[in-house]
């Protein structure tokens, strides 16, 4: 069972409904998704902002999620939609939601627009693993690790998730992706490289990367944080 939030300002199924996926650890009720809520939602635009497997209030444990995981919770969104009757469509995925929207988005034809904050594009498995100051030989021998949340809780994370990212390809996935897309990404993120930006937007043939300089993988800046919110939700609104 997965737990979300839809936001109709316009009680209208025919309009733009965007799904908002949180990153890693974090969940439905992040600042940045409350506050693109509530601007999209000014411009009638409806949002469904969910919580992943294991995450913020929806069930499972922590320890068995997997990209796979979050791609089907992200499947399941929209099939859930297109069952109270929306019919157009759209993501926006940060980092570790952000991977998993661009696998998403290769796999469906049924979104219009697609949005990437820090999107994770490669090797999630290692970035995880280097964040947790875990060796991948020592993760695979003891089963499991202990990865350090963004409120700074230990969760208990196994092995069969790196197996999982090992198969998921960002890139590829990248390629098959037609409708208009943007990535916002600062040049000071120490948790995913800007370079799996660089690269990624390059294979999806109608996307742009907007670059903030100065800006960490959360945006501490407040300058940095509007700035990403702004190009963000002025993207959505054009395209909508």
């Amino acid at each position: 069972r997965l737990c979300g939030i839809l936001a109709n300002p316009t009680s209208n199924k025919n309009g733009p409904i965007m799904i908002l996926c949180h990153g890693f650890t974090t969940s439905k009720d992040s600042y940045t998704y409350i506050r693109l809520e509530k601007i999209l939602n000014g411009k009638g635009i409806s949002t469904f902002r969910f919580d992943f497997f294991a995450h913020g209030e929806s069930e499972g444990e922590f320890e068995d999620i997997t990209i796979s995981e979050a791609v089907d919770d992200i499947l399941n969104a929209i099939r859930f939609l297109k069952e109270l009757g929306y019919s157009k469509i759209g993501l926006v995925g940060s980092s570790f939601g952000g991977i998993a929207s661009v696998i998403v988005a290769s796999k469906t034809d049924h979104l219009f627009i697609l949005a990437l904050k820090s999107p994770v594009s490669d090797d999630l498995g290692k970035l995880v693993a280097q964040e947790s100051k875990q060796e991948i030989k020592t993760w695979k021998e003891k089963g499991s690790i202990y990865y350090t949340s963004s409120d700074g809780r230990g969760l208990k994370l196994n092995y069969s998730f790196f197996e999982d990212d090992k198969k998921v390809n960002g890139y590829e996935a990248a390629k098959k992706i037609k409708i208009p897309a943007l990535i916002v990404h600062g040049d000071n993120d120490e948790s995913v490289p800007i370079e799996q930006s660089k690269k990624i937007v390059g294979l999806m043939e109608n996307s742009r990367l907007e670059i903030i300089e100065g800006a960490d993988h959360r945006y501490s800046k407040p300058e940095d944080f509007e700035r990403m919110l702004g190009l963000i939700s002025e993207f959505i609104i054009k395209n909508s």
